[in-house]
């Protein structure tokens, strides 16, 4: 039975990381458009002396695409910001205790208080479909405010895979000292 608990916990993790890797590798397409449409824009604005409110926001939306969708990835690999000066040489038990309790006290806290406080937002735009305040603007600012709690959901998947693998290390029996 316990064997079976473990093996659904390590399962239920490897699916959200898969699915992590998956929606951050897409996402990260989005920084090729972020330069090369940011390209175009310097230089038909200072070349040809041409702009473009659509262009523009654009790179705005495939920016926050970026950040907010491959967030979760970042922090699957251990690419976000975080104060090594003990957590870096530390057992892999208390890193994984570290891990836990970040996780469990933070990062879904923030996830779901996040999530819950923008889905008015993010309702009452898509109630109206709202669009750019520029005339020529995007009209999809409604699929821009979505990214919100679509980065709240991800990232509080991905603390749940955190969380799963550091309780799975922490379950694990330590080795006896002989002594």
């Amino acid at each position: 039975m316990r064997n079976t608990a473990r093996s659904i916990a390590q399962r239920v993790a490897d699916i959200i990381d898969h699915a992590t890797v998956a929606i951050g590798r897409a996402a990260a397409w989005s920084c090729l458009y972020v330069v090369l449409a940011e390209f175009a824009v310097v230089v038909m604005r200072y070349a040809f002396g041409i702009g473009s409110i659509r262009l523009q926001e654009s790179v705005l939306y495939a920016h926050a695409a970026l950040f907010m969708l491959a967030a979760a990835w970042t922090l699957q690999i251990g690419g976000h910001v975080r104060v090594d000066v003990f957590y870096a040489e530390a057992r892999p038990r208390v890193k994984a205790f570290v891990d836990l309790a970040g996780a469990v006290l933070f990062l879904l806290p923030f996830a779901v208080v996040l999530g819950g406080l923008s889905t008015v937002y993010v309702a009452r735009s898509w109630s109206i479909l709202e669009g750019s305040r520029e005339v020529s603007g995007l009209p999809f600012v409604y699929l821009l405010k979505t990214l919100i709690p679509l980065f709240a959901l991800l990232i509080g998947l991905q603390g749940i895979a955190q969380a799963i693998r550091a309780a799975l290390v922490l379950a694990r029996t330590p080795p006896q000292r002989s002594g």
